[in-house]
Order: structure tokens, then sequence, then C-alpha cells
């Protein structure tokens, strides 16, 4: 038997504010129990975000600045919701905050991700 999401995340080292000490520790099977950590709703726009962070580090081993995350929204979703305060909308305790916490990353050292 596997365990579960909740019990897998109890075991993966972070800091004090909930961020991963290493990425790699992260799966998709984590999402739902760091949405609720987070009090994020795990709507379509979030996970998008999630995923876009997560594909990002992936091939430049960085976390997005949320300028790129607006250019992306841009072409997925339209420019109607590439702006800061949609973004502010999916994650209300800031971008660099919530998404980056999701998506199993690090702190970010600047919080000019934040929006």
């Amino acid at each position: 038997m596997h365990p579960s999401p909740e019990t897998m995340l109890a075991n993966i080292d972070r800091d004090e504010e909930g961020f991963f000490l290493d990425p790699s520790d992260w799966t998709p099977e984590l999402i739902a129990p760091l949405c609720d950590e987070a009090e994020v709703d795990a709507s379509e726009e979030v996970l998008r975000v999630v995923w876009f962070v997560r594909e990002h580090y992936e091939r430049n081993q960085v976390v997005p600045e949320a300028r790129l995350v607006l250019r992306y929204l841009r072409g997925t979703l339209g420019t109607e919701r590439a702006s800061r305060r949609y973004l502010q909308s999916l994650f209300p305790y800031g971008y660099g905050q919530q998404a980056c916490k999701i998506a199993g990353m690090r702190k970010p050292r600047k919080l000019m991700l934040d929006v």
C-alpha cells in the first residue's frame, strides 16, 4: 500500500515557512494537500500556473518571475486574465508565497516574484 499524499508531505524536508528544501521531492500527488495547506482552490488556472512553475524550473533551475507567468497566462488564457490582479486572485497571499510552495520550490530569493 502506498502512503497518502498527506503522509508523503509530512516526510518531506521543508523550511519553517513550508517551502521545499529539495524541489526534486515534489510529486503531482502533493498538489492537493499543498493547495489545502496554502488555502488555494486547485482550479484549472491554479494548476496551469503550478505546472508552468515546475516546467520552467526543470528547464532553467530557477523559479520564473511573475512577469514570465503573466506572459504564459496571456498565451494560454488570453489578455483579460494575464494581469497581476488576476494572478493575485488565484494566489491571494502572493505568487511567490503560494504558487511556489504548491509547486514544491525552495523559497524564492527575491520576492520580486510576488505580485
